[in-house]
């Protein structure tokens, strides 16, 4: 029997397609489900996110949120899918991702409600980082770079007392930095790389707790290069500031015992540091 041209083509065709089908079908690289997952719509897979999450299935929770960004860009729900996530990976200890995707939503969507929140969590995941004070500190100046933007970019959001809590738990920390070298300095008699270092937290951060003993320590190097003057300032400024601290009392010992006395230089830097300690400023 003849078979038309028509008839023939039409055959290769079918047969052609048969092939490819079951090539699909037996292609390890192809998973239909996630095909099917393509197709689901932003606020279902949002729904099965916040579901997830509320019975404690984390992870399944984030693959829900992320599909939903990645599915459905630059909607309504791949937005707030982008907060989740952020939150998600900050609750489970993943700091820098948690950082990455706070930063991507603030450049997305700087001018939203769940913009302070977004960056409050940016700010919380550089505090976890914070190390003990002898280690590197750069985690310190991350978050208060952060949570200074919640403070200045969202003054009336709900985050700014814990932020501002943050920011001075971390600038304790970087003064207690500087205070470690410094010691680190006078310990070996490099008084002026000491003194720097003093100087530093007694003009940047006035109003941590480390401000007592950096001026207790500057008395004991001005003195040990022979600077009387100035280490006589340091301690009139640290006694009118701070009378009871045991800081002040080491520094009167010590100056007593050189038939000294604490006694302020006005046109000293640390009296003019000192009188912005007064007002409270750093």
């Amino acid at each position: 029997m003849k078979l038309s041209a028509r008839t023939v083509l039409l055959s290769l065709v079918l047969g052609t397609s048969a092939v490819m089908v079951a090539g699909c079908s037996n292609d390890p690289d192809l998973d239909i489900t996630k095909l099917s997952a393509q197709a689901e719509p932003a606020d279902k897979l949002y729904d099965e996110g916040l579901a997830n999450l509320n019975a404690g299935k984390i992870s399944e929770a984030q693959r829900k949120f992320d599909a939903v960004d990645r599915q459905h860009p630059f909607s309504e729900y791949s937005r707030r899918a982008l907060v989740m996530s952020t939150f998600i990976k900050y609750r489970q200890g993943d700091n820098e991702g948690a950082i990455q995707s706070g930063d991507r939503y603030m450049k997305l969507y700087p001018q939203t409600k769940d913009a302070a929140y977004v960056q409050y969590l940016i700010g919380l995941s550089y505090a976890k980082q914070i190390p003990v004070v002898t280690q590197d500190q750069r985690a310190s100046a991350r978050t208060i770079e952060a949570m200074m933007k919640v403070v200045n970019e969202y003054p009336t959001s709900e985050y700014v007392d814990d932020a501002q809590t943050k920011i001075r738990m971390a600038r304790d920390n970087l003064a207690g930095k500087e205070m470690q070298i410094g010691r680190y300095y006078q310990e070996r008699k490099e008084y002026l790389a000491a003194i720097s270092r003093y100087r530093t937290v007694v003009e940047q951060f006035g109003n941590t707790n480390q401000v007592e003993e950096a001026l207790a320590r500057l008395v004991e190097t001005y003195y040990s290069l022979g600077l009387v003057d100035e280490a006589q300032t340091a301690a009139a400024v640290l006694g009118h500031n701070y009378p009871d601290s045991v800081w002040y009392k080491d520094s009167f010992a010590l100056l007593q015992s050189k038939g000294l006395a604490p006694q302020e230089n006005q046109g000293s830097w640390i009296s003019r540091a000192g009188k912005k300690l007064i007002l409270g400023e750093s």
